[in-house]
């Protein structure tokens, strides 16, 4: 497996891996949070993959469309699909209970995915999971060993204080932030597709005033952080 070199400080603007894992906790994550890296990088021609290990059935929203593990199995291809995304694993960790799930399990899985399409980069959430979710801090605790074991970067989509500050403010939310000083690379992006990909996931895209301002104020960008290099 070939590894690109870490890049360098302060050019970190000019790095971009070969083939990325997104590594996520439920369907959603990767249109509402990653959704416009990944559609930058696929733009680029840059292989992407992604692992979801639940499939969202604890939602308290779309509850009343069906089975919701089904619907939102579904909802993640066809978003997936639009970013660009060139392969999907789905898993069956219970939804909710990821924290309490054998982290050496949930690393093995991210491990042969990344294995299986020759990747060079894991992505995922920031550490704390931007939002606190457990269930998003386990998986990038995942990430994180599967980039141990296999000697691999792990990078993070993460929040700029200036965002989070602002929506905490208006909100309430508590959003964890970094300071610019701990923002490794920014990429920038077309939003276009990510909405769409938003989209697609019809059972939990109602009205959330959150995400749109937290995309209004990301404006064209997003920002990156090296959890491992």
């Amino acid at each position: 497996m070939t590894l690109r070199p870490s890049p360098p400080a302060h050019q970190e603007q000019r790095w971009a891996p070969g083939s990325v894992v997104a590594v996520c906790a439920h369907p959603d994550d990767e249109s509402f949070g990653l959704g416009g890296i990944l559609d930058a990088w696929a733009r680029r021609g840059i292989p992407v993959a992604l692992l979801s290990f639940t499939r969202g059935e604890a939602s308290t929203l779309g509850a009343g469309e069906g089975a919701l593990a089904a619907v939102r199995a579904d909802e993640l291809e066809r978003a997936a699909a639009v970013l660009g995304v060139g392969r999907t694993t789905l898993m069956d960790y219970p939804d909710g209970q990821l924290s309490g799930q054998d982290l050496p399990a949930l690393a093995a899985a991210v491990e042969a995915l990344a294995v299986e399409v020759r990747a060079d980069t894991l992505l995922a959430f920031d550490a704390g999971g931007i939002t606190g979710h457990p269930d998003h801090q386990r998986a990038t605790e995942a990430a994180l060993l599967a980039g141990e074991r296999l000697d691999l970067p792990v990078v993070a989509w993460c929040l700029p204080e200036t965002v989070t500050t602002t929506l905490g403010a208006e909100f309430g939310v508590p959003f964890v932030g970094r300071p610019e000083t701990e923002i490794d690379l920014r990429v920038a992006v077309d939003r276009a597709r990510q909405r769409r990909a938003i989209d697609c996931h019809r059972s939990q895209a109602t009205d959330n005033p959150v995400m749109e301002r937290r995309l209004a104020l990301q404006d064209g960008e997003e920002a990156l952080r090296f959890l491992r290099r």
